[in-house]
């Protein structure tokens, strides 16, 4: 039955970078299909072949404003296998303490700031206070704790990079330079205050979610599996170890040294977007869904491994016993149960007087053609892979970012919100906006996704002043 009337979302917002959703109605106005598109193209993998392997960890980051820690170091990470060198251990220190920041002041931007609108305003509110702003008069307190820690999230990043955004820090064998003992102490008197106001949030989250439990069960809840690295006891591994993918019955799929992700991941692609659709290589497309991120690592983690941390994980796994730890709402949950791991991890760090040793950098001569370094980024597992030439220029570039791996499952949860809330041609405002919710929960970064073109077109039309096409370029 042919569809009779299309619904569009265009720009899809509080989230980072471009994309539209389209729901398309049959003829009794029931959803019949939606998809989530990412509308925009960028090109690094393409752009990046030709230049020297150590300039990556620098270009990269500028994929994203937001991410650009991120990927500095899963860059820094494959530029150190290109190169045969496991990097001193003060370097390793201090390259986690910079992930620490970067997931605080990652963590906090989005619940406060964009998804926090939502729980605490309402999915109906006006769209006109409904952000940050309308955040802002209506909780003023409870804005600026997440103005605070995020804050305290960038001052970590400063402090070793010297800047809050697109820092000068992870290079290929180690770091640029040490931790000064008085940013170890200015940073370490502010742990009491983000414990403050991640627990804060936290008590916020499990009472939204305890208020609106048939909401909760329902909302883009479904069946996937869940990936991400884990140290060898099973607990968080952020910047170093093996990744795990475990079915939602709990077992175990697969459990891998990262540099083997080919074995275990495919990359399949549509002719509607610019994202790639990663996916469980043995179950293929779209049987191998899997979710990374906040959700993804919680659902494949045995124990967190820290004290705070630990008692909320044992609380969420009480909450989500029942078959709720597919339900992409308990994302927001799990995210600031990370948020009170990465602080006690970032404060264990900085207590080590050794975090402030001078043996930071091992130099060498590329030894291997090629390297791969994976970390978690915030939004889930990043993936960098290079290709080198004799001479370390490289070949070929792979990413793969968080976003990329929760593409398939981010469209199954559009279209499971759509046909869930639009039935008999009614729309309003506050059914489109849950949609776009459903999508806010992985916290995309658009920009960070879309690295090549695939077997999408890229077509660019060239208009007269007067409006009439002149010329074409690329093809159908």
């Amino acid at each position: 039955m042919a569809p009779s009337k299309k619904i569009t979302i265009n720009p899809l917002s509080r989230i980072e970078g471009h994309g539209k959703v389209t729901i398309h109605l049959d003829e009794n106005g029931d959803v019949c299909e939606s998809r989530f598109h990412v509308t925009q193209f960028r090109g690094y993998e393409r752009f990046c072949q030709g230049r020297p392997f150590e300039e990556m960890p620098v270009l990269t980051q500028r994929i994203c404003g937001i991410c650009p820690v991120s990927h500095q170091l899963a860059s820094a990470k494959a530029c150190d296998a290109i190169l045969g060198v496991v990097v001193p251990p003060t370097a390793r220190r201090l390259r986690e303490l910079l992930h620490m920041g970067q997931f605080i002041q990652s963590h906090a931007l989005h619940f406060f700031h964009l998804a926090s609108p939502d729980l605490l305003l309402g999915w109906d509110a006006d769209p006109g206070r409904r952000n940050v702003v309308g955040l802002m008069a209506a909780f003023p307190d409870l804005a600026m704790k997440g103005i605070r820690l995020r804050k305290f999230g960038q001052e970590i990043i400063k402090a070793l990079g010297g800047k809050k955004i697109h820092p000068a820090f992870a290079v290929p064998g180690g770091v640029m330079n040490p931790l000064k003992d008085e940013d170890r102490g200015n940073l370490l008197s502010g742990f009491s205050d983000a414990y403050a106001s991640t627990h804060a949030a936290l008590g916020i989250v499990k009472e939204w979610l305890g208020a609106h439990g048939d909401e909760v069960a329902q909302f883009a809840n479904f069946p996937s599996i869940y990936a991400g690295l884990v140290d060898e006891k099973g607990c968080p591994a952020l910047y170093d170890g093996n990744m795990r993918m475990r079915g939602h019955d709990g077992g175990i799929l697969a459990e891998f040294e990262p540099a083997q992700y080919l074995g275990f991941i495919a990359e399949h692609v549509e002719p509607w977007s610019y994202l790639k659709f990663p996916v469980f290589k043995p179950l293929g497309y779209p049987t191998g869904c899997y979710r990374v991120g906040p959700l993804g690592r919680l659902n494949v983690v045995d124990a967190m491994g820290t004290f705070q941390a630990q008692a909320a994980f044992d609380d969420y796994r009480q909450r989500t016993a029942n078959g709720l730890k597919g339900g992409s709402l308990f994302f927001h949950y799990a995210r600031l149960i990370e948020l009170l791991y990465c602080l006690e991890k970032a404060e264990t760090l900085l207590e080590d007087e050794r975090i402030c040793g001078r043996d930071i950098r091992i130099s060498s001569n590329p030894a291997h053609r090629e390297g791969v370094g994976v970390i978690e980024a915030p939004r889930g597992t990043l993936i960098h892979h290079y290709r080198v030439d004799k001479y370390g220029i490289l070949e070929a570039v792979n990413l793969i970012v968080a976003t990329g791996h929760n593409n398939l499952a981010m469209n199954r949860s559009v279209d499971l919100v759509a046909r869930a809330c639009i039935r008999g041609g009614e729309v309003r405002e506050g059914m489109l906006n849950r949609i776009e919710g459903a999508i806010r929960c992985y916290d995309p970064c658009l920009s960070c996704s879309t690295h090549a073109v695939g077997q999408m077109p890229l077509v660019i039309d060239i208009f007269s002043s007067t409006g009439a096409r002149v010329k074409t370029l690329g093809s159908t």
